[in-house]
């Protein structure tokens, strides 16, 4: 979407012959266009082009080109709350067509033309044009504003699908975690035209524990979509919650937010935080990762309430596990030695740190591994072995068949 609105502001700007600058109805800069002077030179500083005069040379002909308004709005990506006042004074957001700004020389504000950036009867931005008052904005015999007027209405449109409230969007979150491949296509495309390809973004999953979602749940503020997701292989729905992300490399403003969502779930529900990426892309694949997370939270105490995806190491690869080796069911029947299997595992295969942490004798622990080899015919003394039981412990741990979480 930015990409077109850039492509609009640029064809204005060249239309009426004057830098345009786009903002939103909140006055946030969202696409400008730095038209060149009869010089050759760009408005908006820079080196001359085709050996034009530098912008501070401008030719006393030429359209002035640069006020203070248009430089603390591209510099600060809008404009101040003063200056807003001001333009709305001129009533410009009940504006149905283009409008005269006067100048304020004692403000150092430059006449411009404004065009309201419509949809569906209402406001949606503004098009400023410096224009030094050539166009008058009542003639609608001049082609070059007419056309003008409909680019205008062109990024009126766009704005106003960018304006999807997240509410409206919930439903295309859900079609694009678990629709047909077409729907998730469209649906990815509106989710697409809501953020835009730079946003940075992070899927949650959140995992009710023992009862589904309150009723009337409603998702976490903060810009976020959420979707209710009844999938087949789950006995319970779970939440999707997309996520901006200002800093990509900080996940802490979304864990506080998925931990502050938790507080009115069930006690023992989980969240899972999937990767950041930029756009809409992958979203399906994401998905898998939050809830995964959101699984591993469930099981393992350590990573619980919240668990990161890029934090779960080896037990991302084994959540893809289809079920434990059966080679090890008969020590799934017996909770003390499954326990004493996976303790012993996670230590390393170390003697001394195992039997303290599981508060017996060494001696001990020998017997109850002698036991576990005789129960599923492994020779613990053989790495793949060892790796076939402390897999198979893991993923019966996730599919709820496992030891107390640890």
């Amino acid at each position: 979407m930015r990409d077109e609105l850039q492509d609009l502001v640029d064809q204005v700007a060249g239309l009426l012959g004057a830098p345009a600058t786009l903002e939103d109805a909140a006055f946030t800069l969202l696409a400008f266009c730095a038209h060149p002077v009869d010089g050759g030179a760009p408005v908006d500083g820079g080196a001359p082009v085709d050996g034009g005069a530098p912008v501070d040379a401008t030719p006393v002909d030429a359209t002035p080109v640069m006020d203070a308004v248009r430089t603390r709005s591209i510099l600060g990506r809008g404009s101040a709350p003063d200056t807003r006042r001001w333009f709305e004074d001129f009533v410009i957001a009940g504006a149905e067509g283009p409008l005269r700004i006067p100048a304020d020389p004692a403000a150092g504000i430059l006449t411009r033309l404004v065009l309201p950036v419509r949809h569906g009867g209402r406001t949606h931005g503004y098009l400023w044009l410096l224009d030094g008052g050539r166009t008058d904005p009542t003639d609608r015999a001049d082609p070059a504003l007419a056309r003008a007027r409909e680019l205008a209405a062109e990024a009126g449109r766009l704005l106003a699908q960018r304006e999807w409230t997240a509410g409206d969007l919930g439903r295309p979150l859900a079609t694009a975690l678990t629709g047909t491949p077409a729907a998730r296509a469209q649906a990815t495309r509106t989710l697409a035209a809501a953020h835009g390809p730079d946003t940075a973004l992070v899927l949650v999953a959140l995992r009710p524990a023992g009862a589904p979602l309150p009723a009337g749940w409603r998702g976490p503020g903060g810009g976020a979509i959420s979707a209710v997701l009844h999938e087949e292989d789950r006995p319970a729905p779970l939440a999707a919650v997309l996520l901006p992300v200002r800093a990509p490399g900080d996940l802490r403003p979304a864990g506080a937010l998925a931990a502050a969502a938790l507080a009115g779930l069930p006690r023992g529900s989980t969240a899972g935080l999937s990767t950041v990426a930029r756009g809409v892309a992958g979203l399906a694949e994401r998905w898998d990762q939050a809830r995964t997370a959101a699984d591993v939270a469930a099981a393992v105490a350590r990573f619980s309430p919240v668990a990161h995806w890029d934090e779960l190491g080896s037990w991302r690869l084994l959540a893809g596990l289809a079920a434990p080796d059966p080679a090890v069911s008969p020590l799934l029947a017996d909770p003390v030695l499954t326990e004493t299997a996976e303790v012993w595992l996670d230590a390393g295969a170390g003697a001394a740190r195992a039997a303290q942490e599981l508060g017996i004798h060494r001696q001990t622990l020998y017997y109850r591994l002698g036991r576990i080899e005789e129960l599923t015919g492994l020779d613990l003394a053989d790495g793949d072995a060892r790796l076939l039981v402390h897999a198979s412990l893991r993923c019966a741990r996730l599919r709820g068949n496992g030891p107390a979480a640890g």
